[in-house]
């Protein structure tokens, strides 16, 4: 791979689960990094995935214009992985993902870097019923309207050794017998994230063209499906519930209200829709094809990590389920 040892790129959100992989990727590569982020005294876990200087955070809020500003000055591509799965006083779907993303595409134009690279959401549309999809949507038009020649990319459910998605069902695994569930015949395409890592650092580098990328992995299984693959795979014995949408909406009116939040009344219309390539994408070749990258299985990376939550850890026999 060509190094770059001059180029310069702005990573808004670089801290979060799929920022860590592609600021791993360019800095292999020879990228400096600078790492956008609201704590910059949060993110010293980043820095020795570079050489010394090579990674530097910088105080930034995709919801103030000037801080926006100041980050990208220089930079030779940006990057805007800034996402919220639920809302809090400040940080509001509207503000993050809509606003937060016009202003970051205004200051790239205004900078003169032709380069920018958004993350949105498979699933993002602006009829949608969930705020989150509506949302997404009105972020990713804001970027085409400033920088039409942005790439945009949608990816399915991110799965990782450090996801909030399988490692919170096989939390509850471990000390409940049933495991409850929305929308049990949903259909996801969960994608590895090293593999969007890979995808990413490929768009900053200019390997792949502009426009809108929807990326799954090689697997398309329903909620019920995923989870009976998790449980498999931890060697964990426990019985399936398959909430209603209405109920499941109920509950979550009292669970949004907790701190990390498990359930939101936003996050069960969501559920109610598959997430899933679409046909045209994969014709268009708008998808992981785009970069040859062959993403990876749940099969090849799932046990690479839930073996933590065996009762007899990582050596455990398919037999000792608990």
């Amino acid at each position: 791979m060509e190094r770059n040892p001059s180029k310069l790129v702005t990573v808004f959100g670089g801290s979060g689960f799929v920022g860590r992989y592609l600021i791993r990727a360019l800095a292999r590569s020879g990228w400096r990094i600078r790492v956008a982020v609201r704590r910059p005294d949060l993110v010293g876990h980043l820095q020795p995935m570079g050489t010394v200087g090579q990674i530097q955070p910088i105080q930034a809020n995709v919801r103030d214009a000037h801080s926006v500003r100041a980050a990208v000055a220089n930079a030779d591509a940006v990057v805007n992985f800034v996402g919220i799965l639920a809302q809090s006083r400040k940080q509001t779907f509207e503000g993050v993902h809509a606003e937060g993303a016009r202003l970051v595409a205004e200051a790239t134009r205004d900078a003169g870097i032709e380069r920018l690279v958004h993350m949105s959401a498979l699933g993002a549309d602006a009829n949608a019923s969930s705020e989150y999809a509506r949302t997404k949507a009105a972020g990713e038009d804001a970027v085409r309207a400033v920088m039409p020649g942005a790439t945009i990319l949608r990816p399915s459910i991110v799965f990782g050794p450090e996801d909030t998605f399988f490692n919170r069902f096989a939390r509850m695994a471990q000390i409940s017998p049933i495991l409850p569930i929305v929308g049990e015949e949903t259909r996801f395409q969960p994608v590895y994230v090293a593999d969007v890592g890979a995808f990413s650092a490929a768009a900053v580098e200019g390997r792949v063209a502009a426009g809108t990328y929807e990326l799954g992995g090689p697997d398309i299984k329903s909620m019920r499906a995923l989870m009976e693959l998790m449980l498999e795979i931890t060697h964990h014995k426990r019985k399936i519930v398959s909430l209603p949408f209405g109920l499941a909406r109920f509950n979550a009116k009292f669970l949004e209200l907790m701190p990390n939040a498990p359930l939101t009344t936003d996050q069960v219309e969501m559920l109610k829709s598959d997430n899933v390539v679409s046909d045209a994408a994969i014709e268009e070749g708008r998808t992981f094809a785009a970069a040859g990258i062959g993403p990876h299985s749940l099969a090849a990376i799932l046990p690479t990590y839930l073996w933590t939550y065996r009762r007899g850890g990582q050596f455990a026999e398919p037999g000792s389920a608990a």
